[in-house]
């Protein structure tokens, strides 16, 4: 199986790849913004991508197409850069919206042709709980993740009858450099509002099992919060109940993990 991943330096990124390529029936394509990696394995082949440039997408996929037709593309490349809006630059909303949102559209846009030609293929997008329920504080990822997400749910049912697939991840906080990133910035406080951080080992276990394995449509993870983000959508006036309660507890545990 020929997998092509995004955001491969990441912390979740890196996990993944390790697991995937233990299996040598798996071929993978990673692909990052940076010239320099460390990834050794013969099953791992590695690229230069800007995933919000849509020529460098295009070219790529050609690229790799010639040899490596890809049977399943994980779009994992994201950043963060919490803000309110009465701060807001336009070079943070262009950044966010060009590579967490434009970015998996592109990726998914020119390697569909491909997949419906052979009549299958897989696309994994990775949202977020912020793409579930708005975040204040980050609203701009909370935007660019809602898009992925509706993006993600709306193409799965016009790809069903070319036999393609749609998967779209909506983690929690996850322990990577992306939440360290986060730590001292106020407007973050809600980031930090559950109990744990969820690990790359476990999301990665998940994206395996649920998304690759099973083909499951919308993965929420941890289950629990997932459902409390519906609620809190399905319901908007809830947010001004639970909103300062959860601050207090995410303004707390973002102390704690300054430490």
């Amino acid at each position: 199986m020929n997998i092509l991943i995004t955001g491969a330096c990441g912390g979740l990124g890196k996990e993944l790849i390790k697991k995937l390529s233990t299996d040598k029936k798996n071929f993978i394509i990673a692909t990052d913004i940076f010239e320099q990696n460390d990834f050794k394995s013969e099953n791992i082949i590695y690229y230069q991508l800007d995933v919000s440039k849509y020529e460098e997408w295009e070219f790529l996929i050609q690229k790799i197409e010639a040899k490596y037709p890809i049977d399943v593309l994980i779009n994992l490349a994201g950043i963060i850069i919490p803000s309110y809006i009465t701060n807001y630059k336009k070079e943070d909303i262009d950044k966010q919206i060009d590579i967490n949102c434009k970015g998996i559209i592109y990726g998914s846009t020119i390697i569909v042709k491909y997949m419906k030609e052979r009549k299958k293929g897989h696309i994994i997008n990775v949202s977020s709980l912020a793409g579930v329920a708005p975040i204040p504080g980050i609203s701009l990822y909370s935007t660019s993740k809602f898009a992925v997400r509706g993006f993600s749910l709306a193409i799965a049912q016009e790809l069903k009858p070319y036999n393609i697939n749609v998967s779209v991840i909506c983690p929690d906080a996850i322990k990577t450099p992306m939440l360290d990133l986060q730590k001292d910035y106020k407007e973050a406080a809600l980031t930090f509002s559950n109990f744990r951080y969820l690990t790359p080992e476990e999301v990665s276990d998940i994206i395996i099992k649920k998304a690759i394995k099973k083909k499951k449509l919308e993965i929420l993870i941890p289950w629990y919060r997932g459902i409390l983000a519906k609620i809190s959508n399905l319901f908007p006036s809830l947010i001004n109940f639970l909103l300062p309660i959860l601050n207090k507890i995410g303004e707390y545990n973002q102390k704690k993990y300054k430490v």
